[in-house]
């Protein structure tokens, strides 16, 4: 059974960056054919993609955040690292990290993938 656990700050200032980890147990994030993404879903909207990072460690981000996002991985830990720089308050949201087996950029739902993390919430401010 996979299991993916977010960490991190609970809260972050305006203009810092925002770093999560997830720690995967059960299988592994070089595990070819998978993608490893992040997610999140502000206060009263839907989920948005973020970006991910494949099995070879090739990402990928959305368009809208690409400037301010970077995934890495530690595979000796069996975890990725979501960076969003340059934060404001439309940043805060539950923060996901989940499992899918084919390309994620346009799953609008938690249950189109196949594990994801309980969520961690971050919130921006001062």
């Amino acid at each position: 059974q996979v299991q993916l656990q977010e960490s991190g700050p609970g809260l972050v200032a305006p203009s810092q960056t925002l770093s999560l980890t997830c720690t995967v147990s059960g299988g592994s994030i070089t595990y070819t054919y998978y993608y490893w993404s992040w997610i999140r879903q502000p206060p009263g909207k839907g989920l948005e993609w973020i970006g991910y990072i494949g099995n070879r460690g090739n990402t990928y981000y959305s368009p809208s955040l690409k400037s301010r996002t970077s995934i890495s991985r530690d595979t000796s830990k069996n975890q990725f690292t979501l960076q969003l720089s340059s934060v404001t308050p439309e940043d805060t949201a539950v923060y996901y990290c989940a499992r899918s087996s084919t390309d994620s950029r346009y799953y609008t739902r938690l249950q189109e993938y196949d594990y994801w993390g309980q969520g961690t919430q971050v919130t921006v401010s001062s």
